[in-house]
């Protein structure tokens, strides 16, 4: 949802100022064309460059914690008896737990419950990348195929309406999936798009020249 809603509001305010610049309507296609493909690199190559380095986060504490095993591996089952207490298991039970445990995935155990990584949420670099960018390509088509079809006359309007709808729409969806409030939602995605786009028409009418 994130990644869609940024490239609505981005793709739209991007058009949204090179209408207000007076450029034709070829002009504004290729330049959202344009914005979805840099956009949707952009988070692709920030998503994954983030994503890679917690993964070697990851790697490092798992190497630790290997070495650690093999060094001292009561110590290691005790650290992991007391993280069980801890959490609200009898001493008895909690050293029992670790010692199954332990004797089935000994590195497994620890990586899940003392260094909170497990194989459903390990980082997955290419995987968010490509997720970040398909989520903004899909954003960003919804103002650009609007910028594509609107008349000359009134595409200022057509796109800025659009693209609030489509904010409104995607804010709705993520407060119902999140179970929160959905009004609060659609207010509050709608407010920062419609204040993006301003500032851009803005910026495109103040320095725009017609063609």
């Amino acid at each position: 949802m994130l990644g869609a809603n940024d490239g609505i509001v981005s793709t739209a305010s991007l058009v949204v100022g090179v209408v207000a610049a007076g450029a034709s309507q070829d002009n504004i296609v290729l330049t959202g064309i344009a914005g979805l493909v840099a956009g949707a690199m952009s988070m692709a190559a920030g998503e994954y460059v983030s994503v890679h380095s917690q993964a070697d986060t990851e790697n490092a504490d798992l190497a630790r914690e290997r070495a650690e095993l093999e060094k001292d591996p009561a110590a290691e089952q005790r650290e992991l008896s007391a993280i069980y207490v801890a959490r609200g298991l009898e001493p008895a039970l909690a050293t029992q737990v670790a010692e199954q445990l332990m004797a089935h995935d000994a590195l497994g155990a620890h990586a899940r419950d003392e260094l909170g990584i497990s194989t459903t949420l390990s980082a997955r670099p290419v995987q968010a990348a490509l997720a970040s960018a398909a989520s903004f390509a899909v954003g960003a088509a919804l103002p650009l195929a609007v910028t594509a079809l609107a008349p000359a006359h009134g595409m200022l309007a057509w796109i800025s309406g659009t693209s609030l709808a489509f904010l409104a729409l995607l804010g709705a969806v993520a407060a119902k999936a999140g179970s929160a409030g959905i009004l609060p939602s659609v207010v509050r995605v709608t407010f920062w798009g419609a204040l993006a786009m301003a500032i851009t028409a803005g910026v495109g009418s103040l320095f725009g020249t017609a063609v």
